[in-house]
């Protein structure tokens, strides 16, 4: 058996897969280095999303594990007509996410990207002076997009680490947080001083965030977006920022994926910009990786993984490799 690696994982996750398969690695997590690489795959682990078309350069795949929690990684509904699971790992890095969140928090109140920037070519009065405009963060309101795994812990942190009034969204209000005042989306955004989005993308979240909804935004306030790039109409965003119409931007993930050279949010002074990152850490990548390898082997194994996002595949998935139909 052939595990694709598309990202790097932790060796312990390595070492599991090797004991029982062969891997391969992506030399470059474009769609066409991601085709090239998957050819002889029997299964993938990814971070990083797979072209539409994945499944038509690789035959033989017949399982896809989400090194993460994003299940719009992965073509859906070519991957369940042809039998291929896909599983993901929610929860695993969702500490890591929350303790980006709070940084990104801390980052844009305090300018230190600006002032990291500048000190290096201007004169240091100059940059100290920058300090001024810096806020504190206790006694802001931050206003939570998404109050699950990831949004329960920034809650947390938020209101008993910072003193912050918190403010939470979700598509069940009634499962609402004890750390997060439940809140109308459209309320949530005109009272935050800052807003994190941590939400899936889903047809009913792709472009939450457009102009209108932007326009709504106080001018001084902050956009987090550590969950999907396409909750957020680029766009509009990108427009609001030029125009400073709010107060400024730290993304970790984004429209399309990977920003190319000359995309216009790496002109913006106002956008703190990382590459979907945000989940990667020593800890989280130790944890995460083992329970991809076993639920890799698990499902190459024909046994059902620990969480299935496409349960819709699993009788076409028995029926290719293992030639008769096993019960669910």
């Amino acid at each position: 058996m052939r595990v694709l690696l598309v990202d790097s994982i932790d060796p312990s996750g390595e070492a599991l897969l090797r004991a029982k398969a062969e891997l391969l690695y992506c030399q470059e997590a474009s769609f066409d280095g991601i085709r090239r690489a998957a050819v002889e795959a029997d299964a993938i682990i990814t971070r990083s999303r797979l072209p539409d078309d994945v499944f038509e350069a690789a035959p033989k795949v017949r399982a896809v594990t989400i090194h993460g929690t994003g299940t719009d990684l992965v073509p859906r509904a070519p991957a369940s007509e042809r039998g291929i699971l896909i599983a993901n790992l929610p929860g695993g890095n969702a500490q890591s996410v929350a303790e980006y969140c709070v940084m990104a928090l801390l980052v844009l109140a305090r300018s230190l990207v600006e002032i990291h920037s500048r000190l290096k070519a201007t004169p240091w009065d100059e940059v100290r002076l920058l300090g001024a405009k810096s806020h504190e963060i206790t006694g802001l309101t931050v206003g939570l997009v998404g109050v699950g795994e990831i949004g329960k812990r920034i809650a947390h942190i938020c209101r008993n680490g910072f003193g912050m009034k918190v403010l939470g969204n979700r598509r069940r209000m009634d499962r609402a947080d004890p750390n997060a005042e439940p809140a109308e989306l459209d309320d949530l955004v005109e009272r935050s001083d800052a807003i994190i989005v941590t939400c899936p993308l889903s047809p009913e979240t792709y472009h939450l965030f457009e102009a209108k909804r932007i326009a709504r935004m106080k001018k001084t306030a902050w956009l987090i977006n550590a969950g999907r790039g396409a909750v957020i109409d680029e766009s509009a965003l990108i427009d609001a920022l030029r125009e400073k119409r709010i107060g400024g931007a730290m993304l970790d993930v984004y429209e399309h994926y990977r920003l190319e050279p000359g995309h216009p949010l790496l002109a913006l002074e106002n956008a703190v910009l990382t590459p979907h990152l945000a989940g990667m850490t020593v800890e989280s990548r130790g944890r995460v990786s083992v329970l991809a390898a076993e639920d890799t082997l698990r499902m190459l194994a024909g046994e059902r993984p620990r969480h299935l996002v496409n349960p819709e595949a699993w009788d076409a998935f028995t029926m290719r490799f293992s030639g008769k139909k096993k019960t669910a």
